[in-house]
């Protein structure tokens, strides 16, 4: 059974035990702030097992595709090593919200795999919580046990201990005990051998959980305690991977037809056999993993970067470059090439990959180049560390610098060391790594309380579109504690004018007062769950009375002109430069807003003109706000509604229409655009590979700017003895400089050609060749004009020049071609190695290169180095 079929059958099985199919979530989450990625397949339902609101179908079944590199969920490092452990990958799942429990879950999942799918019976295991004698006092699951007993025999049920067989979300909120279900793929003689419950859960390739059923009925509190849930729920995870393996044959998830596109590719590209090598092996399951992670986070728009979730994507595709680098060969961008093999493959379960595949492309190849770049780089400040080094081991917190600073990778480190004779510090090396971990997690870790409930009501109300101040009553709070924010609060109203963070907009500030004329400010909002939380800084004195919540007017409506701003840029960009612009991201703020798009090319004054026209004529043109609300999504859509990639909607969204301007949002918006006053542009510029960022600025905010233009150009006036054209007075300032330009070049020219006959004079013959390496005083251009000069005038010439400009350090390489052939002799190649002196790099052609460094005093060392490659 291939694939696409299994995925199929697994849906149709559980709509036919009337689930609702519902689509699998973005894999980059927007509105948790505890998570970066969905990392399981509940994540997306936490609202539902939480009790903050109800689901509407109580019994789902999806398909969701998860990523695991982070935190409490980390297989990273597993990946490539073995068979089975994956970064992205799709959880196959299905869920009961309140509805049936341990029975169905446990007597459908065998339906499934034995009668449906055929997997044979004597293959499978199972595991039951055992119970602990820990703080939880908790007992053996006997209500799973003793149906298990009714479908297995008593051997292939093992007794599995907390840590296997007790579930938790986290440190705090649902959990409960869960059962396995373990397959054992094995040739016949090997079960003969070894029993295959003596394997379950022992890391053994072949003998793999396939599937967890997690029961829900506990809630662990703050203090670690647990309490019965009002409601049992239902979570199962299915590692679809592992089960297309078992239903294919084969032993391991890279041989089945998930995998063996993408390697047959990267054997063709990379030159490579899979199967004959292990350390080849691993790189080609590393990169055929690793793309796909890439490539669904790039489609759910997730941008690699140096922050956040872009730092983690950016390190998966890092790892899988530095693979092929070292163990392929792979000296040039490849991986990008692997997007159409991905996209034929997955495309039609995930249509994201094929309308991005262009954009994700573009961004891997980009990445990929500069990655590389950073590998030359780091080969030449690891030489200098090498050079530096007493005895024959390198300091593991100078590797660590290299590893933090410049991304180079510790492993490539201790690989190349070996390679010359050296080796790694590994214990400091980890130190230094245990020590920026202590810092980031000091900085980070938060502590919470459980929630006090005051009011018992589950159905919080969002009034803010129409209300900025509103009668309310706290229903909850909680105290949180955290290095970087000290002690806060976080409060639940039962309705809210507060807008929550999301979107790209801001969240909400404001107060709440209490009659007494009591007031707590609160500081921000967000949403956690799909509940909208109030951040202050201290609680009202009075928790039980009603309050009157009020959101500060100035800063929404800077920040509603700013959002419906992007909006408008949005329909403008499309217009003047094409219907393949989509939204990449955006950030509203009270101050400014910024805007991603997909384009490929910078914008020429003339578009940045016209592009700020088209907004400003929509906002002179005082075009009303046209809002409808639950709207279904189908019909949202087919009336020309733009749905943003990455994000999740709902059965039901919000439609908001200025003009021809129609965007699915549920953020705040200005009633009639003449309230935005006017719209500039600050900047624009690249942010990755197809992908441009607009920063712009609205009302308030522009007439600051005119202010700011008006004194500016004053004190250009004066500097300019209050000239009435100050342009003209400027570009007569640039002809004269031009022109004193032009004179200092023909001085510098007559200094080199006198300079030339001297160096003439100076030069040495070693082993058949005219040489000279020295210390001389011209600029860059200068020295290139000398070495051709010299070049002129003697054969068999190696000249190798320093230079020292405003406290940086610069070496000029230049070798007669006939050199280049007769000797191999190469320019590029001395500059980079020289370089390492001046604490830089560089490169050119073999016959004349340049480096720059930021170390003045190695150039005399790097001369006397010279010779050495004649000898």
């Amino acid at each position: 059974m291939n694939s696409k079929d299994t995925r199929t059958q697994f849906l149709n099985f559980f709509k036919g035990k009337g689930h609702k199919i519902v689509p699998s979530a973005p894999m980059v989450i927007k509105d948790d702030p505890t998570l970066l990625f969905t990392n399981a397949g509940m994540n997306q339902f936490k609202e539902y097992f939480l009790g903050i609101s109800q689901s509407k179908n109580t019994r789902v079944v999806d398909t969701q595709k998860c990523l695991r590199v982070s935190g409490k969920h980390n297989d990273l490092e597993e990946v490539g090593k073995d068979t089975y452990h994956h970064t992205m990958f799709e959880m196959l799942g299905n869920w009961s919200f309140g509805d049936y429990f341990k029975e169905e879950a446990i007597t459908w999942a065998w339906e499934l795999l034995t009668e449906v799918l055929k997997i044979d019976k004597e293959s499978l295991y199972v595991s039951v919580f055992e119970g602990s004698e820990d703080a939880d006092k908790l007992e053996k699951d006997h209500e799973a046990y003793a149906l298990w007993k009714k479908i297995v025999p008593v051997d292939r049920i093992i007794m599995g201990n907390k840590k296997d067989n007790f579930w938790e979300m986290g440190d705090q909120g649902p959990c409960g005990p869960c059962s396995e279900i373990h397959v054992d793929i094995r040739s016949k003689e090997e079960k003969a051998k070894v029993s295959g419950a003596s394997l379950v859960n022992q890391d053994h390739p072949q003998v793999v959980e396939i599937w967890n059923l997690v029961f829900m009925q506990y809630n662990r509190k703050a203090n670690g305690s647990l309490e019965s849930l009002p409601a049992k729920h239902v979570d199962t995870g299915m590692g679809f991977e592992r089960l297309c393996m078992v239903l294919q044959g084969v032993q391991s998830n890279y041989d089945t037809d998930i995998f063996t596109p993408l390697i047959r590719e990267i054997e063709t590209i990379t030159n490579s056999d899979y199967g004959k090598n292990e350390e080849v092996d691993i790189a080609i399951r590393v990169i055929s993993d690793h793309i796909r992670a890439v490539s669904f986070s790039i489609a759910d728009g997730q941008l690699p970067s140096n922050t956040g979730a872009g730092y983690v994507i950016r390190r998966i595709l890092r790892r899988a470059v530095r693979y092929g680098f070292t163990f392929l060969n792979t000296k040039e961008p490849f991986m990008y090439r692997l997007v159409n093999v991905l996209t034929d493959s997955l495309g039609d379960a995930y249509p994201e990959l094929k309308d991005q595949k262009q954009l994700i492309e573009n961004v891997i190849k980009e990445e990929e180049f500069s990655f590389l770049k950073t590998l030359d780089q780091g080969l030449v400040l690891l030489d200098t560390i090498i050079t530096n080094t007493k005895g024959k081991t390198v300091d593991g917190s100078k590797a660590f610098e290299l590893y933090d600073t410049f991304g180079f990778p510790i492993d490539l480190t201790a690989l190349i060391l070996s390679e010359k004779g050296y080796e790694l510090d590994e214990a400091g090396f980890d130190t230094a790594m245990q020590q920026q971990k202590n810092r980031s997690k000091s900085a980070s870790v938060v502590s919470k309380q459980d929630w006090e409930i005051l009011v018992d009501d589950n159905e919080q109300e969002f009034v803010g579109y129409d209300l900025l101040d509103v009668e309310v009553k706290i229903t909850k709070y909680r105290k949180i504690v955290s290095k970087k924010d000290g002690t806060q609060f976080q409060i639940v109203f039962n309705l809210t004018p507060f807008y929550a963070e999301g979107g790209g907009q801001v969240g909400d500030k404001g107060y709440l007062e209490d009659t007494h004329g009591d007031v707590v400010y609160i500081t921000d909002t967000k949403k956690e769950n799909n509940e909208i939380i109030h951040f202050a800084k201290n609680l009202p004195k009075h928790l039980g009375e009603s309050f009157k919540a009020v959101v500060d007017k100035k800063q929404r409506s800077r920040t509603e002109s700013n959002h419906t701003a992007t909006h408008l840029l949005h329909q403008a960009l499309r217009e003047i430069l094409g219907k393949h612009v989509e939204q990449k991201g955006s950030s509203v703020h009270s101050k400014y807003l910024r805007f991603d798009f997909s384009h490929f090319a910078k914008l020429t004054s003339e578009e940045l003109h016209d592009v700020e026209n088209f907004v400003n004529a929509r906002i002179d043109g005082q075009l009303h706000l046209q809002e409808q609300r639950n709207v279904p999504m189908k019909d949202a859509v087919e009336a020309g509604a733009m749905a943003l990639f990455g994000e999740k909607y709902g059965d039901a969204v919000r439609t908001i229409r200025f003009g021809q301007s129609i965007e699915l949002c549920g953020g705040t918006h200005v009633k009639n655009t003449s309230e935005i006053w006017q719209f500039k542009i600050k900047s624009e510029g690249a942010v990755a590979a197809g992908i441009r960022r607009i920063e712009a600025i609205t009302g308030d905010a522009v007439k600051d700017f005119h202010v700011d233009n008006d004194k500016l150009l004053s004190k250009i006036k004066d500097v300019l003895g209050n000239s009435q054209d100050p342009v003209k007075s400027v570009v007569g300032l640039q002809d004269e400089n031009s022109n004193l330009k032009k004179q200092v070049a023909e001085l510098l020219k007559d200094k080199a050609k006198n300079l030339k006959g001297e160096l003439l004079q100076e030069l040495q013959v070693v082993n058949g060749v005219q040489f000279l390496a020295k210390h001389i005083d011209l600029d860059a251009g200068g020295v290139k004009d000398l070495c051709f000069e010299m070049g002129n005038n003697k054969d068999n010439l190696f000249l190798l020049f320093g230079t020292e400009q405003n406290g940086k350090a610069f070496l000029s390489c230049y070798v007669s071609k006939e050199l280049v052939a007769s000797k191999g002799l190469n320019a590029g190649t001395i500059v980079r190695e020289l370089g390492k002196y001046i604490q830089g790099g560089g490169g050119g052609q073999p016959f004349f290169a340049t480096a720059g460094g930021k170390n003045p005093d190695g150039i005399s060392e790097a001369l006397d180095k010279a010779k050495e490659y004649l000898q």
